[in-house]
C-alpha cells in the first residue's frame, strides 16, 4: 500500500527521560485494575442491579431477562469479547498510521473520564455503571496495546527485560498506593460521615482521576519514530486496519516459533489469570479466611510484587529471559501444589502463600511481555500487541473453567485450586521446545547477548 509519508526523526533508543515516561503509563493505569475491577465495582453493580431487580431478581438491560446477581459478570464478558473484536484492528491502524503516542493519549482519556463518569452510579442506574465500564475496559485494553508497542522503540534488546521489569513494577506499587489511600477512606467513611455508596464511588473516581492525571508524563516525553503515514486518496483508516490485518495474519505463520512462545504464554498466563481471579474465593470458603484477612493479602501483592518484578528483572539479565519464566512457572507450580496441603484457618500461612503467588506474578508476566516483543517483525508493533492482548482474553475461560469441573466433580476447592497446575506444567514444557534466538532472527531484529 502507497501512502505519502513525511520525513522521519530518529531519537535515541534507552533514553532514561523517555523511559521513565513509558513507565509511568503503568503507574497511571493499574489503579483501574485494582481499585475498580478488583475491589469496589463488581460489588458496588451488583447492588444497583439488584436495587433495580423484580421480584424475581431480574433485571431486563434492552429487553434481555439477566439475574441481577450475574450482571457484572455478563459485562466484563462483553467488554472482552469487544476487545477481542477492536483491537487487532485499532493495533493495525496504529501502525500503519504511526500514531500509537495519539492512540494512546486518546484511548486513555476515554477510559480515565469513563471510570470518572461512575461517580453518578447509584440509585437503579445500573445500565448507566454497565455502560460506563463497558466503554472503560475497552478503553484501557486498547490503551495497553499501544503502550506496549512502545517498549520494542525505547528498549534496547539487552535492556528489553529490566525496562519492562520497571515498569510492571511502578503499575503494583501505583495500583497499590491508591487501593491503600481508598481503603483508609472505605472503611473510616462512617466516621468521616460519608455513607458507604458516596465512600465506593469516591474510591472508584479517584482511579479515574489519578488515570488522567499520570498519563500526562507518558505523552509528554514519549516520541513517536518513523515515517508518518497518510491516507491514501479514497481510503479509510477502518478499510487499511483490516487489509494490514489480513496481510499480518497471513504473516504470522512463517514465524513458528512465535507462535509457539504465543500458545505457551496463552496456557500458563490463563494459570495465572485463575489463581489471581480465585484465590479469594479458595481463601474465603476452603481456608476459612475472613473478607478483612483476604483485604490485607490482596494489598500487601501489590506491594511484594513490586520487588518480585524488580527481582525477576535482574535474574533476566543473568541467567536470560526465557530460563527466568521457566523457573517463575516452576515457582508457580509448588505454590498451587502447597495451597493443597495448607491448613485452614492459618491466616499467617495464606500471608505466605499470597507473597509467594506475588513475587512471580510481576515477574512472569513483564518478561513474557519483552521476551515477546523481540519475537516481532519492527513496524508491527502494535498490530502483534493486539494478538497477545486478545489471545490471552480469548482463552480466559479455559482455567477457570477446569476449576469449576474440578470442583464440581470432588466438592474440593484444594483440588480445584491443584488441577491449575496443569497449565503452568504446559507452558514449561512449551517454553522449552521455543528457540528463542531463532525466533528473533526469523523476524529479522537484533538478540540480546543472553536470551
Amino acid at each position: 500500500m502507497s501512502a505519502e509519508q513525511t520525513a522521519t526523526t530518529e531519537y535515541p533508543i534507552d533514553d532514561r527521560r523517555e523511559l521513565v515516561g513509558w513507565y509511568f503509563y503503568d503507574w497511571a493505569n493499574s489503579t483501574f485494575s485494582t481499585t475498580v475491577v478488583t475491589v469496589f465495582l463488581g460489588p458496588y453493580l451488583t447492588s444497583i442491579a439488584r436495587a433495580a431487580a423484580d421480584a424475581d431478581g431480574m433485571i431486563y438491560p434492552l429487553g434481555i431477562p439477566v439475574a441481577a446477581g450475574s450482571y457484572f459478570a455478563y459485562i466484563v464478558s462483553l467488554s472482552v469479547l469487544l476487545q477481542v473484536f477492536f483491537l487487532p484492528i485499532l493495533g493495525a491502524i496504529a501502525d500503519y498510521s504511526r500514531a500509537k503516542k495519539l492512540m494512546l493519549g486518546i484511548f486513555a482519556y476515554i477510559g480515565a473520564f469513563a471510570t470518572m463518569g461512575m461517580f453518578f452510579l447509584q440509585g437503579e442506574r445500573y445500565i448507566l455503571g454497565g455502560s460506563l465500564f463497558l466503554i472503560a475496559n475497552l478503553a484501557f485494553g486498547a490503551s495497553i496495546v499501544f503502550y506496549n508497542a512502545f517498549l520494542p522503540e525505547i528498549a534496547s534488546p539487552d535492556n528489553r527485560d529490566r525496562a519492562s521489569s520497571r515498569g510492571w513494577a511502578m503499575g503494583y506499587l501505583g495500583g497499590g498506593l491508591l487501593l491503600f489511600l481508598n481503603l483508609i477512606l472505605f472503611t473510616n467513611a462512617e466516621a468521616l460521615g460519608i455513607d458507604e455508596s458516596t465512600a465506593v464511588r469516591i474510591c472508584i473516581t479517584s482511579a479515574g482521576l489519578w488515570w488522567a492525571i499520570f498519563t500526562i508524563m507518558p505523552l509528554i516525553r514519549l516520541r513517536t519514530r518513523g515515517a508518518i503515514k497518510r491516507l491514501p486518496p479514497g481510503e479509510r483508516y477502518l478499510t487499511i486496519g483490516f487489509k494490514q490485518l489480513a496481510h499480518t495474519f497471513s504473516q504470522m505463520r512463517h514465524y513458528r516459533q512465535t507462535l509457539l512462545f504465543l500458545l505457551g504464554y496463552l496456557l500458563y498466563n490463563d494459570g495465572i489469570q485463575a489463581v489471581i481471579a480465585l484465590a479469594a474465593l479458595f481463601g474465603a470458603e476452603e481456608l476459612g479466611m475472613p473478607q478483612g484477612v483476604i483485604i490485607q493479602a490482596i494489598l500487601m501483592v501489590q506491594f511484594v510484587a513490586f520487588f518480585g518484578a524488580l527481582a525477576f528483572g535482574w535474574l533476566a539479565q543473568r541467567i536470560g529471559s526465557k530460563r527466568a519464566i521457566m523457573l517463575s512457572l516452576v515457582i508457580w507450580t509448588v505454590v498451587v501444589t502447597y495451597s493443597y496441603v495448607m491448613p485452614a484457618g492459618v491466616p499467617a500461612q495464606f500471608f505466605l502463600l499470597a507473597a509467594a503467588i506475588a513475587v512471580v506474578l510481576g515477574g512472569s508476566q513483564a518478561l513474557s511481555r519483552s521476551l515477546f516483543s523481540l519475537m516481532i517483525p519492527k513496524g508491527q508493533e502494535a498490530e502483534y500487541f493486539s494478538i497477545y492482548e486478545i489471545s490471552e482474553r480469548g482463552t480466559s475461560w479455559l482455567a477457570p473453567l477446569l476449576f469449576g469441573l474440578a470442583f464440581q466433580m470432588t466438592g474440593s476447592y484444594r483440588i480445584a485450586l491443584i488441577s491449575l497446575m496443569v497449565f503452568f506444567i504446559a507452558g514449561i514444557v512449551l517454553l522449552f521446545f521455543v528457540n528463542v534466538r531463532r525466533a528473533i532472527e526469523e523476524v529479522g531484529n537484533e538478540a540480546p547477548a543472553l536470551v
